[in-house]
């Protein structure tokens, strides 16, 4: 949901997600003398609550010596044109008031004030039905709800399991894959799953207790190697469902990536959940990552008829001529509505194509990164004329050993990271707990490989009327167009889907931004004050906050 409303000169864009409201503040250049900033006031029509909103810093001069995060924006407002709230919850009635604030510190004088009414969407409920993990387990929420233990430990020598923290990490992704399978279960239902990581013990509980009750269940998944193939199969012979499976043996040098679930009713394919979330536990909780459910037969018979060609467990030879004939290429831009794009293709076209695409952003360009930036697109970060271009990776590069080759490589990214146009942030926890304020964060320890950013999705020009998301469990990398078995949808003018993406993307991104430039601190450094000068300049110069302003507001 999008709303936009001005008083005089000063304007609000406000831009409703699940879980999160994305703002876009704007004051006439004209009018920002002597502006301290913005005050955040919520009503929360549902649970009948109102306050201001917190924020990090203080004005010097009126320092109250509370934590970063404690400080009202009534008296020490957001310096910022662009704010987020990241406590929204799902199918909420909120009003906003925004105020612009001037005057000194001790005597603050409300300038213009906009009020906005907005709904935040339901997850589930639509055609698409969109569900993003926490993905941020090392965080100062988790420190204070759950003292950075990890969600299960080893306790006089039994494992136990907090599942409060489970279920904080799941933010009602787990919740949702389980009633996928498991709701109206039974004669009626069948299920076609296809897997990487396919070990979570009580996900495939539930997929046995679906069987039992009378549904049809086949599941595909990785055995091309040691791991995740070892794992995959004693967990789905402990399960009892390992008579349902059909492993993925051939093209040993590649993966079959993959992490979907077809459902039929009456023998009719009608939805599939899709994504890069692995059946996993270190999927599902860990690493941030999203579950997309699209109800629409034609796209599920798509998935289904690829699921089919997989089940067969041909060489990768054989498979592409089919796969590129079920999902070929569209000529030129993608077309209204939601597009499936499958792999491994005998080419890198369809990499190009979404490199295209991302090169011919008008407005804003923002992508996440699990494995490094490939060669396509920083291409697309160092030439493209879009005025504002995000990325959030896992780290600067994909997996490589110290030496020369990897120090060109992470050059490579800082030289982007200098274009104005690129707004970039690199996945991080707070190290320890000697800078003032902070306490040290600890990963949950559900992962090895990858940490931090599992994602693999696209927005181009997400608050445009024709806004472009692009997603799947492909790392738009050439192994993942050419190699491995992929899928990925493009979902084009879905406003709703698009909004839901881009207030998870800046939930992520400003997690990891702030937790990156803790890196440039130093042990005892003070926290920095709000500013008493004409601090919103910056915001109307050359620079990426300008840019920033102008895509939002």
């Amino acid at each position: 949901m999008r709303v936009r409303k001005s008083d005089g000169p000063f304007s609000v864009h406000a831009i409703s997600g699940t879980y999160v409201v994305l703002f876009g503040f704007n004051l006439d250049e004209a009018e920002c003398a002597g502006l301290k900033g913005f005050s955040i006031h919520r009503t929360d029509h549902t649970e009948n609550e109102a306050y201001f909103f917190e924020g990090q810093k203080a004005f010097e001069q009126t320092d109250p010596g509370l934590a970063p995060g404690s400080h009202s924006t009534r008296s020490h407002p957001i310096q910022s044109f662009q704010w987020s709230d990241y406590t929204a919850k799902p199918n909420h009635r909120y009003t906003y008031s925004i105020t612009a604030l001037k005057g000194e510190p001790e005597v603050l004088v409300p300038f213009k004030r906009v009020e906005i009414a907005i709904e935040t969407e339901a997850p589930e409920g639509g055609i698409h039905d969109i569900y993003f993990n926490r993905g941020v387990g090392a965080s100062q929420a988790y420190a204070r709800r759950f003292g950075n233990r990890p969600p299960t430990e080893i306790i006089d020598g039994r494992q136990v399991r907090n599942e409060g923290a489970y279920k904080w990490l799941s933010r009602g992704l787990y919740e949702a894959m389980t009633d996928f399978v498991l709701q109206g279960a039974g004669a009626s239902r069948a299920f076609r799953i296809a897997a990487y990581e396919f070990h979570y013990a009580p996900f495939l509980d539930a997929v046995k207790a679906s069987s039992d009750s009378g549904s049809d269940i086949r599941i595909i998944y990785d055995a091309r190697k040691d791991e995740p193939r070892d794992k995959n199969r004693s967990a789905a012979a402990a399960a009892g469902v390992a008579g349902l499976v059909t492993e993925r043996l051939e093209g040993k040098s590649k993966i079959s990536h993959n992490k979907f679930i077809v459902r039929l009713t009456d023998g009719v394919p009608d939805a599939v959940w899709t994504g890069g979330t692995n059946f996993s536990e270190g999927g599902i909780f860990g690493h941030s990552n999203v579950a997309h459910v699209i109800q629409d037969r034609v796209i599920a018979q798509k998935y289904l008829d690829y699921w089919t060609l997989l089940a067969a467990d041909p060489e990768n030879a054989d498979l592409k001529p089919d796969v590129e004939e079920l999902s070929p290429l569209p000529a030129g831009g993608p077309p209204s509505g939601v597009t499936a794009l499958f792999s491994p293709r005998s080419s890198l076209d369809a990499l190009d194509w979404y490199a295209g695409l991302a090169g011919a952003a008008k407005e804003g360009l923002f992508m996440t990164f699990a494995f490094g930036i490939s060669d396509a697109f920083q291409n697309v970060y160092g030439e493209a004329q879009t005025p504002l271009r995000f990325a959030l990776l896992e780290k600067k590069t994909r997996s490589m050993k110290k030496g020369p080759e990897r120090d060109a490589a992470e050059k490579q990214i800082d030289d982007l990271r200098r274009k104005r146009e690129n707004v970039f942030a690199i996945g991080g926890l707070v190290p320890n707990d000697k800078l003032n304020g902070w306490v040290a964060e600890k990963l949950t320890g559900l992962n090895r490989n990858v940490n931090y950013i599992h994602n693999k999705f696209m927005l181009i020009d997400p608050l445009s009327d024709d806004p472009v998301v692009i997603g799947g469990s492909a790392n738009f990398s050439a192994a993942s167009t050419d190699g491995n078995d992929e899928n990925m949808v493009v979902v084009r003018g879905d406003k709703h889907t698009a909004d839901i993406y881009l207030g998870e993307f800046m939930r992520l991104y400003s997690h990891h931004a702030f937790r990156e430039s803790l890196q440039w601190r130093r042990e005892g450094d003070q926290p920095k004050f709000l500013r008493i000068d004409d601090w919103w300049k910056d915001y109307f110069a050359n620079t990426s906050r300008n840019a920033r302003r102008l895509f939002f507001a």
